[in-house]
C-alpha cells in the first residue's frame, strides 16, 4: 500500500459547480506527491454527491463521504480527519477560494516541525458581515483559549498526522476543530496566502452559524463565561448590600423616605434579565452535557465511495 503523503478534506454544501474544477486543481498541483482527496457531503440538497461520485470514478485519488444528515461544516470535517490517513493533512473550503496552489506551502511548513499551519489571506474576498463574525470569533478565542494574537483561525489549514489523531478522539456532538487544536498545541504558525472570489453559487454563511460558533467556543472549550457569571454575582450582591445601608440610613438618619416605583420597577427587571441570562448560560452548559453523555451522534454516514466501489 503506498504511502499518503497529503490528505485533503473538503467539507462539501450544495457546491457542485465547483467539485469538478478544484479537484482537477488539486490533482494538478499535487502531481509529485501521494495524495488522497476525501470530499465529505454535508446531506446537500443539490446534486453535489452525484458530482463526487461521478469523480470518484475518475480520480482514483478521491475518497467521497455522503452523510445521512447535515452536521456542520467542524462535524463533516471530523468526519473527513478519520478517514484521512496521510502525514499531512489539509482542510480547506469546496468553493474555489482557497486555492490549491497554496497547498504545498501549508504543507512545508508542517513538515518543518510545526504542528498546524494557518493560511493567512493578505485580503479577504467575502463579505463585510463574514469578516466581522471572523474577527469576533477570534477575539473570543483569544480571551477564552489563550488564541495566539497573530494567528489567524483560517478553515484553510494544514495539520500534522500525530494532531489529527488527537482531534478525532472527540467526542461532543459540538465539534469545533479550531478549538480543539488550541487545546492540544501551541505549536502554531501561518503563511500568507490570496483569498479568491467565490467561483459559483452563493455562500453559506449565515448568522445563526456564525452564533452557533460562537456558542461552541463559550459553552465547549472554557468555562469563563460562568466565572463571569459568578463574578457579576458577587459585585452584584455587594452593591445590594451597598444600597441596602444607604437607604437605611436615609430612612433612620437622614429620614429622606423614597417613594414612587420607578426605581424598584428597573432593578427588577435588570436583576430578573441578570439572573435568567445566568441560568439560561448554566442550562446551556447542562444540556450539552447531557447530550455528550448520551452519545448524541456528531455524524452518521450514509455511504463512502471509492473508485466506484461503494461502502456502505
Amino acid at each position: 500500500m503506498r504511502q499518503i503523503e497529503i490528505s485533503i478534506v473538503i467539507p462539501v454544501y450544495n457546491s457542485s459547480g465547483n467539485l469538478k474544477e478544484l479537484s482537477f486543481q488539486i490533482d494538478n498541483c499535487l502531481k509529485p506527491f501521494n495524495y488522497e482527496l476525501i470530499f465529505i457531503n454535508d446531506a446537500s440538497s443539490d446534486n453535489s454527491w452525484d458530482i463526487i461520485t461521478d469523480i470518484t470514478i475518475t480520480n482514483p485519488s478521491v475518497i467521497g463521504i455522503n452523510l445521512r444528515k447535515n452536521c456542520g461544516q467542524d462535524n463533516s470535517i471530523l468526519a473527513g480527519l478519520r478517514q484521512s490517513i496521510g502525514e499531512i493533512v489539509i482542510v480547506m473550503d469546496d468553493d474555489l477560494q482557497h486555492s490549491p496552489a497554496d497547498i504545498v506551502k501549508l504543507f512545508s511548513a508542517c513538515k518543518a516541525g510545526f504542528d498546524v499551519c494557518y493560511a493567512n489571506f493578505k485580503t479577504k474576498k467575502q463579505s463585510f458581515l463574514k469578516n466581522m463574525g471572523s474577527s469576533f470569533n477570534g477575539f473570543l478565542a483569544r480571551m477564552l483559549m489563550s488564541k495566539p494574537k497573530n494567528i489567524y483561525l483560517s478553515p484553510f489549514k494544514a495539520i500534522r498526522r500525530e494532531i489529527a489523531d488527537e482531534i478525532v478522539k472527540y467526542e461532543s456532538p459540538y465539534t469545533y476543530i479550531d478549538g480543539i487544536i488550541l487545546d492540544i498545541t501551541s505549536n502554531l504558525t501561518q503563511v500568507e496566502v490570496e483569498h479568491f472570489p467565490r467561483k459559483s453559487g452563493k455562500s453559506n454563511y449565515t448568522l445563526k452559524k456564525s452564533a452557533s460558533v460562537l456558542f461552541r467556543l463559550f459553552t465547549g472549550f472554557s468555562i469563563v463565561p460562568l466565572r463571569i457569571a459568578t463574578y457579576l454575582g458577587i459585585a452584584f450582591t455587594l452593591l445590594g448590600v451597598v444600597l441596602v445601608v444607604k437607604y437605611l440610613y436615609d430612612y433612620f438618619i437622614v429620614e429622606d423616605y423614597i417613594e414612587g416605583w420607578t426605581t424598584l420597577v428597573i432593578l427588577i427587571i435588570f436583576f430578573g434579565g441578570l439572573v435568567l441570562t445566568t441560568l439560561g448560560l448554566i442550562g446551556e452548559y447542562l444540556g450539552r452535557t447531557f447530550l455528550s453523555i448520551n452519545k448524541k451522534p456528531q455524524y452518521t454516514i450514509k455511504k463512502i465511495v471509492r473508485n466506484s466501489d461503494s461502502i456502505k
